[in-house]
């Protein structure tokens, strides 16, 4: 009788813990924007597994007029527990009241980088004297709908001092990624962050261009206002951010933020 007893009030303890942690489970509604992706990808099974709470995740670029656009679906109601962009356009967010002040965290650094499709010849982009012979010479320029397209477009084709002889040649892409234009032929070189550039089979990664001409975009993330689960967000964009999880931003070709 004890034995049984026993059996039935471990029984119900086990079932109380399972409950328990059925009931302290999130499930988390991410936004996050394409340059952090892959980095997320790696860590978010972790997290998910460390924790318990699952991930629900939309992809969409940090700003810009499509429909999926980060802040559009904030504008439009979309619920989110985390959103991880930009850091300005995170920032936008922030003085908008759509973001809770305080909680943004520094996810990592991104560099733009070039890639040609595979098979064909690495152009040399390693002096900004090389990267400017190469555009010239380019038959065609992709660059994304972001924060790195913007920069080509409207910076660094004027620091080069070649807007007028590339303007023609020279598209920006918008929802894809721009490797995928140039995998496919569409496009000669295609300009994206590295991390960006990487996961696209077909396309062959040429180098980042050169510092002096660079423009590194901070990736970071918040919580929305309104989120359902703001103390598992923190929880995962404490993860994100922590030294733990630098060896695979960094293998994605992102950079660590300074401070870790």
């Amino acid at each position: 009788m004890k034995t049984f007893l026993l059996s039935v009030l471990t029984a119900g303890l086990l079932g109380n813990a399972v409950a328990a942690s059925q009931v302290q489970a999130a499930e988390l509604h991410v936004m996050s924007s394409g340059g952090f992706t892959a980095a997320y990808k790696l860590l978010g099974p972790k997290f998910s597994a460390s924790t318990g709470n699952t991930l629900d995740t939309i992809l969409g670029p940090s700003m810009g007029q499509s429909p999926e656009a980060i802040p559009n679906r904030l504008e439009h109601g979309e619920h989110a527990d985390v959103v991880i962009m930009v850091g300005y356009a995170l920032d936008d967010l922030i003085k908008q009241g759509k973001v809770m002040p305080g909680s943004r965290v520094e996810l990592a650094d991104s560099r733009i980088g070039m890639a040609v499709r595979d098979g064909a010849p690495k152009p040399d982009i390693g002096s900004v004297d090389a990267l400017k012979e190469t555009l010239l010479h380019a038959k065609s320029i992709a660059y994304s709908d972001s924060a790195s397209g913007v920069y080509i477009e409207r910076e660094l084709f004027k620091r080069l001092g070649i807007e007028d002889q590339v303007k023609a040649k020279a598209k920006m892409v918008p929802k894809i990624p721009v490797a995928s234009v140039v995998a496919n032929g569409d496009y000669e070189v295609g300009f994206q962050q590295v991390s960006e550039l990487l996961p696209v089979a077909g396309a062959s990664f040429v180098g980042k261009i050169p510092e002096s001409v660079q423009s590194v975009t901070r990736y970071a993330a918040g919580i929305p206002v309104g989120a359902q689960h703001p103390k598992e967000a923190k929880a995962l964009l404490d993860y994100l951010a922590s030294p733990d999880a630098q060896a695979a931003v960094r293998s994605t070709g992102l950079d660590s933020v300074a401070t870790h």
